[in-house]
């Protein structure tokens, strides 16, 4: 890949990965941009133990423009977008509305001093990841090569958060769908640096320490092999990974995309994984849209290991995962889920399998 580093009127670093031969990336950006001014902080919920984050700042970012205004899109004369280039590949620049930020000023306390809640600086690191400069295009439109081209980015830039000060865990990830709360339709995902590791993962974490303990080897290791023994929630496999709804999936679409290697993170993918991963997902994308005959809404999200601890306990994989349970029905998180955490599916893993495998 060519990678082209770069910077937009108010300083924030855009970057550009290109297919070899792409021409030069030297445009500016003209656009008259006030300084970005974050102000998030993070707060320790005393009776869980699980940081929150706070980005009042977050209320004025850009909220379903029409489509000849969308700031993921290239540059048109007279209508300049986050992307100066008239085209692109893949892009990442830093989100100019981000949840959690470098510069962000302010000292450990506590709310109300009293030293009950900790309080902290939000300080991490969020970039937008453009996926293709195609404004009506998806994920599951792209071909393989370019999502290797996206797979090669995850991994730069996983690496390159990893590297800022106080990042602890890196998350990229795609929201997809006006369902899941999109408000910018250009085909893009995110990337977080987060300050602490996040609640799920000191969970999973917890998990696997306890079952390596116990038996000597990774949990999710003995998934994966029980997945394709069984093959009854099996949706695709390849040569390096599979494909498989969870045994005791929440959502009624679910799909985890696993190696068959333990690695930590998207950066230790080989060139052979990184080939496989980008048929496998698309094989698993194109069934998820087929479902219901429509665009399915989704999040994808990248589980990896954080940064500077208990990597030797991470398998990295994603999970892909959706609201609809049919093709005009959503599912709400409403008080088993929302209030308890206790989540109740209205299918059954192998249900979902069968659906999907059908849908190939």
């Amino acid at each position: 890949m060519k990678r082209t580093v770069r910077h937009l009127a108010d300083g924030r670093e855009i970057i550009y990965f290109d297919q070899p031969g792409a021409p030069d990336r030297v445009a500016e950006d003209t656009r008259d941009l006030p300084p970005v001014s974050a102000a998030s902080e993070i707060r320790l919920d005393p009776l869980t133990g699980e940081w929150v984050a706070m980005a009042a700042h977050r209320q004025t970012r850009t909220y379903k423009p029409p489509a000849d205004l969308c700031p993921l899109c290239p540059s048109k004369p007279g209508k300049p977008s986050e992307i100066p280039e008239s085209d692109y590949d893949v892009v990442v620049f830093e989100n100019r509305f981000p949840s959690f930020a470098e510069d962000v000023v302010g000292e450990p306390s506590t709310v109300d001093g009293l030293g009950l809640v900790p309080v902290r600086p939000g300080r991490g690191r969020c970039e937008v990841v453009c996926f293709t400069s195609n404004h009506d295009g998806s994920f599951a439109q792209l071909s393989p090569k370019q999502v290797r081209a996206v797979v090669d980015a995850w991994a730069d830039r996983t690496a390159g958060l990893s590297a800022v000060p106080g990042v602890e865990q890196v998350f990229p990830f795609e929201n997809r769908g006006e369902e899941i709360g999109v408000t910018l339709s250009h085909p893009h995902g995110q990337i977080y640096g987060y300050p602490f590791v996040t609640p799920k993962t000191e969970r999973m974490l917890e998990v696997a320490r306890a079952y390596q303990a116990e038996h000597g080897r990774p949990v999710l290791g003995d998934v994966l092999a029980a997945e394709l023994k069984s093959g009854a929630r099996v949706v695709t496999s390849g040569e390096h990974w599979t494909a498989y709804v969870p045994p005791a999936a929440r959502w009624p679409v679910q799909v985890q995309i696993v190696p068959h290697r333990q690695v930590p993170d998207i950066p230790a993918l080989t060139d052979a994984e990184r080939d496989d991963f980008a048929d496998v997902y698309l094989d698993v994308l194109r069934r998820c849209d087929a479902l219901y005959d429509r665009p399915l809404p989704y999040i994808a999200a990248w589980h990896q290991a954080p940064v500077r601890r208990d990597r030797e306990l991470g398998w990295l994989h994603l999970e892909l995962f959706s609201v609809l349970r049919a093709k005009d029905k959503l599912k709400y998180l409403a008080g088993s889920e929302s209030g308890m955490a206790v989540w109740i599916n209205d299918a059954t893993p192998e249900q979902i399998a069968e659906r999907l495998r059908a849908a190939g």
